[in-house]
């Protein structure tokens, strides 16, 4: 688990106002290079969703190799002295998939921002446009933490252990088999099913719903902190959110970042529906 604690994970927008001129603040915008150009929070430096998977099919979403994610951390400038603010416009499904690299690569500063540019835009809050990111390359060097990424293998050999489960972070019709986006469709054996959009707040600017109400739903499908989770998507985009929520939650949570794209696909890997 990364050193950052439950209650400093997440920061509302009012809070950013005292950090974001801090030059040893990082602000990342995780999204469509359109949607930076159109608005961002003044100083974000932009991550494509497409550098943070390696988009080789069928497990798309599988992490890049260590070179690509130095290239990539080098490019923003990341420091082993910053404090990484991750953000996104969709309620943080790419924000939290970057604060698990950045798990994965042990760099323990950051903070979500929560509800992102939904929320700051919501609030009319000051913005800039274009492409503005000129921050200084670094050197960041990388070395891949393994025990966070859980692979197929992992999981067929944990599912008869009481203490693990499988957080499912897709819609209920992915779960049950009805939506199927690989050659096979329905859930791994025994996991428990709470689509990331049930973890947003659609009536305040998607920011995450209140503590108590996430708490009960993580209760209810037997997510406990006695447990090994290990959450999913189709490609380890959508479960981001819940990984980020998971850690919250003071769970031991981690990806199983081969998702459905690879569960779905291989020929052999148990499913039910």
């Amino acid at each position: 688990m990364s050193s950052v604690l439950a209650s400093e994970l997440v920061i509302q927008t009012s809070q950013l106002d005292a950090l974001i001129d801090q030059t040893s603040v990082l602000l990342v915008f995780v999204g469509s290079e359109e949607a930076y150009r159109k608005a961002h929070i003044p100083g974000s430096h932009l991550v494509r969703p497409a550098e943070l998977v390696c988009g080789t099919a069928p497990a798309v979403g599988k992490l890049p190799d260590a070179d690509d994610l130095a290239l990539l951390f080098s490019r923003i400038g990341l420091n082993d002295n910053h404090t990484v603010i991750a953000y996104d416009d969709e309620g943080g499904g790419w924000a939290g998939r970057l604060i698990w690299t950045l798990d994965i690569i042990g760099h323990p500063h950051y903070h979500y921002l929560d509800g992102g540019l939904i929320a700051w835009l919501g609030e009319q809050r000051q913005t800039d446009s274009g492409i503005n990111d000129n921050r200084e390359p670094s050197s960041y060097t990388v070395d891949i933490n393994q025990s966070l990424r859980v692979t197929a293998e992992d999981i067929i050999k944990s599912l008869d252990d009481n203490n693990f489960i499988v957080w499912d972070a897709r819609s209920a019709q992915e779960y049950r088999g009805e939506k199927i986006l690989a050659a096979r469709g329905g859930h791994i054996p025994g996991a428990s099913n709470i689509d990331w959009l049930e973890l947003m707040d659609r009536s305040n600017y998607l920011r995450l719903k209140p503590l108590e109400t996430l708490q009960t739903m993580l209760d209810d499908k037997n997510l406990t902190p006695e447990k090994t989770i290990v959450t999913h998507c189709q490609t380890h985009h959508r479960s981001g959110l819940s990984y980020l929520v998971g850690k919250m939650m003071g769970l031991n949570i981690k990806a199983y970042d081969g998702s459905w794209s690879e569960w779905g696909n291989l020929i052999d890997t148990p499913i039910e529906s």
